[in-house]
């Protein structure tokens, strides 16, 4: 397996040091645009920074960032991207909470993969995201910088929600960024027939009533940036970043 950024040797100079740094703005800038407003602007700089400080002291302010998007939009492979070079905790809702909802939706009687029924929406999803929020906090209390993977759909829909989180994060001296990661729906299904989890059955079997819910041409009002992958634009030049600040550092 070859090794994440994060494995890879420190930076021996100044102008390697800062030779990567460009490549990872000059990235974040392309798969985002140009920075059009102040929440935009200062994650692009906490990334930047991040990676300065990654084998360091860390940044004093941790910072909560949701990744939000469609199954199979591409944020779960973002967020890790922005994981391995920032060094900060990176959560994904279905690797964290998967075999609970599993478990709880047999033992309600449902079927185990379900992801769509009224059963699941009341039940079981409200404390999925339970879940990953209080985990998340668990890391932030104790100055450990946060990603969360998730569709975060009726979440971002609801100002309200993101203004309680804000406030909340804000009481104890932590930023909230908010990415929404867009794609297209025919590369949207094309990953989830790719990865084959049980779960995505429903969706896939009833593929034209499913997307007919989605909206891909806008973000949620509430993102404060949107990472472009459509044709799986923006993964593409994440692992082109990868190669390069592997051969930048090598």
């Amino acid at each position: 397996m070859e090794k994440s950024i994060s494995e890879l040797p420190l930076p021996t100079d100044p102008a390697t040091d800062n030779a990567a740094a460009q490549v990872i703005e000059e990235t974040l800038i392309k798969v985002s645009g140009s920075p059009s407003n102040t929440e935009q602007n200062a994650l692009l700089n906490r990334v930047v920074d991040a990676w300065r400080r990654r084998h360091g002291k860390g940044s004093p302010k941790p910072i909560l960032t949701l990744v939000g998007g469609y199954a199979g939009s591409g944020k779960t492979e973002f967020s890790r991207f922005l994981s391995d070079i920032t060094g900060w905790a990176f959560l994904d809702k279905d690797s964290l909470t998967r075999a609970m909802v599993e478990r709880l939706l047999t033992s309600l009687g449902g079927d185990p993969h379900d992801r769509h029924t009224e059963l699941y929406l009341r039940e079981v999803r409200p404390l999925e995201y339970r879940c990953l929020m209080e985990t998340a906090f668990d890391n932030l209390r104790v100055g450990t910088s946060a990603i969360l993977a998730a569709p975060f759909i009726a979440e971002l829909m609801d100002p309200a929600w993101v203004h309680r989180l804000t406030n909340r994060c804000a009481a104890m001296s932590i930023d909230v960024a908010v990415v929404w990661v867009r794609c297209d729906v025919e590369s949207m299904r094309e990953y989830i027939e790719f990865r084959g989890a049980a779960r995505d059955g429903w969706k896939l079997s009833n593929w034209e009533t499913y997307t007919s819910t989605l909206n891909t041409e806008t973000s949620p009002s509430t993102a404060h940036i949107t990472v472009d992958n459509r044709l799986g634009s923006a993964i593409s030049l994440a692992d082109k970043t990868r190669d390069t600040l592997k051969r930048i550092l090598a």
